[in-house]
């Protein structure tokens, strides 16, 4: 890896091509996409037509590394995954990644917030651990913290020491809360605002959340049992139409012949074979 200076776009080339593949792929496969430009994307309703979630667009990407690497690259005339294993062989495995969290933490989104006597306040929730203690004591002569959170779930973040060198994972200081996302934080604290909550405190924030799961929850029940409800009705109609049968031979005659048939009666006599 090398570093990319400022001011000499010729250094980005490499990294601006494989990107504009990547979204080339993204164009082209995925429902939804907001293409390059407005004049690119027309008329197409990009939020209408978008079909997968965050979670199921990283599984999708993660599939198409995996085949862009596999396939024949024009420029180097085999493919990507061939040309790495050349290369390994000749100067050895580079360094990887040992640590996936720390790895992790690096790249998620940043946040300043001062330390006070019962910890982090970040969007109305509330962070504490005991190693907070040593900060807590000379907390006034400490600047703003930088902490790093996970959208995807924020029962926890990352605090960077003071020194600089090491980041420390601080939970929830209720416990008993459930992981939320971010997204279900502001859903929360917007549903809560249009209710004329001018001050919101964390329990009526996680209340909010319970609620909101509680009524999402309740919709996939009643839409699960639809889908049932509709399957068996369609079975239903597969078979209610009564199966017509052919006649056997001489059913066909008329009512006074068949009165004149004598009755069935019992055999007084059956041979054993």
């Amino acid at each position: 890896m090398d570093y990319r200076p400022l001011g000499q776009p010729h250094y980005g080339g490499i990294v601006e091509r494989i990107i504009g593949t990547a979204m080339q792929m993204i164009h082209d496969e995925l429902p939804g996409t907001t293409f390059s430009n407005p004049d690119q994307r027309g008329e197409y309703a990009s939020e209408k037509m978008a079909a997968l979630t965050l979670r199921e667009l990283e599984r999708w990407l993660t599939l198409a590394v995996g085949t862009y690497h596999g396939s024949v690259h024009n420029g180097l005339l085999q493919p990507p995954a061939a040309r790495w294993a050349e290369a390994i062989t000749r100067t050895g495995v580079p360094t990887v990644i040992t640590r996936a969290t720390a790895f992790l933490v690096d790249f998620l989104p940043i946040i300043r917030r001062t330390l006070t006597r019962t910890g982090f306040v970040i969007d109305h929730i509330h962070y504490y651990a005991d190693a907070l203690k040593p900060w807590i004591a000379r907390r006034d002569r400490l600047p703003a913290f930088l902490i790093r959170r996970d959208p995807r779930d924020i029962s926890r973040i990352w605090v960077l020491e003071p020194e600089g060198q090491h980041y420390l994972e601080i939970p929830y200081r209720t416990l008993s809360h459930p992981a939320v996302t971010l997204w279900e934080q502001r859903q929360a604290l917007a549903k809560l605002r249009q209710q004329g909550r001018e001050q919101v405190d964390e329990s009526a924030l996680f209340r909010m959340i319970g609620q909101m799961r509680e009524i999402v929850t309740t919709a996939q029940k009643a839409t699960r049992k639809a889908r049932r409800d509709a399957d068996r009705r369609q079975h239903l109609k597969a078979t209610a139409t009564p199966v017509k049968t052919t006649p056997p031979p001489g059913a066909d005659m008329d009512g006074q012949q068949a009165d004149n048939q004598p009755p069935a009666k019992p055999f007084d006599q059956i041979e054993e074979w």
